[in-house]
């Protein structure tokens, strides 16, 4: 696949600026005017180096290599970000409606989700709030990684090299590597049924230790914020039993891994179709329809995962 650098070595120096490359499948694409609001689900690697070399469209930030004065040094350049905010520069240069897509999805899309939540438990939930408070807090750091996981990147896979080991499992580096879909297992491309299954299998269990990860966090949460309540209050009585928050981890790993894996990759492939016979504001509506659904349906299957597997014990009758 050609890198970004590369393509910035092949413009000569007084040649109009080359529109900035979009990368979809293993080439390299110019992006028309139009820009194309691809699938909020797609492939990426966290905190991937990307764009490090100028992409022949003015960017001009770190030139090609030694004796290449076409950006490199200028005193108006700015310093070079590292980790997410990188990434996520690197999202935004891809698909400018990511930022868009992101607000929705964690307001849209986690209250969608409580709604679910609530919605499977009896009473609506009003007897297990403590519950539905950790909903809130593990579904909220969740979608964002996912989000933030399954976006592509305008960054070269040359790159992706040279970052940290835990950054590459995370991201789509080593799928790439193994001649799989990067993004979702629906990305175009002349992939085989094998390498696709790859990815699916590969996603789910990154999906699965950030529900692990995510779970711990949350139920930790709100566990303490509940002892420090009954503390104040000796006469605060705990409605339900805290759960375990290794058990409860363990219920949304297998969530994630499974269900959210499968609606996500879903999604992805569908987006990618749409937005070619849709216009952007039908697509945006579509976009706020259907993650609002799927996330009622992931609040809901959360919620009957959690029950089936006791993790959950309400003390309700």
């Amino acid at each position: 696949m050609e890198s970004l650098t590369h393509r910035a070595q092949q413009v000569r120096p007084l040649a109009r600026p080359a529109p900035r490359p979009l990368l979809i499948g293993w080439r390299a694409r110019a992006v028309p005017s139009r820009i194309i609001a691809h699938a909020g689900a797609g492939g990426g690697d966290m905190g991937k180096g990307g764009a490090s070399g100028g992409s022949g469209g003015g960017g001009g930030s770190g030139g090609s290599g030694k004796g290449d004065d076409s950006g490199a040094g200028n005193p108006g350049d700015k310093p070079q970000k590292s980790g997410i905010l990188r990434g996520w520069e690197e999202r935004v240069a891809y698909d400018p409606e990511f930022p868009i897509k992101v607000l929705m999805e964690q307001i849209i899309g986690v209250g969608a989700c409580v709604v679910g939540d609530m919605s499977a438990r009896p009473n609506w939930g009003l007897n297990e709030l403590d519950f539905i408070f950790s909903t809130l807090v593990v579904g909220s750091i969740m979608n964002f990684t996912i989000m933030y996981l399954l976006a592509p990147t305008a960054g070269a896979a040359a790159s992706a090299a040279a970052t940290p080991l835990v950054a590459r499992l995370i991201g789509d580096y080593y799928l790439k590597l193994w001649g799989a879909p990067g993004g979702n297992c629906f990305e175009r491309g002349a992939f085989t049924v094998g390498q696709r299954l790859t990815n699916l299998v590969y996603k789910g269990a990154v999906f699965a230790v950030i529900g692990f990860f995510a779970g711990v966090v949350g139920t930790s949460l709100s566990n303490g914020l509940l002892a420090l309540r009954k503390k104040m209050d000796p006469n605060f009585k705990l409605q339900n039993e805290p759960p375990n928050v290794v058990y409860n981890a363990f219920t949304w790993a297998v969530h994630m891994g499974v269900s959210s894996n499968l609606r996500y990759q879903t999604l992805g492939g569908l987006d990618a179709q749409l937005i070619k016979v849709m216009p952007v504001g039908g697509f945006r509506l579509y976009q706020a329809f259907i993650r609002a659904a799927n996330n009622v349906v992931g609040g809901m299957s959360f919620a009957t995962l959690a029950r089936v597997l006791g993790t959950q014990k309400s003390a309700a009758a």
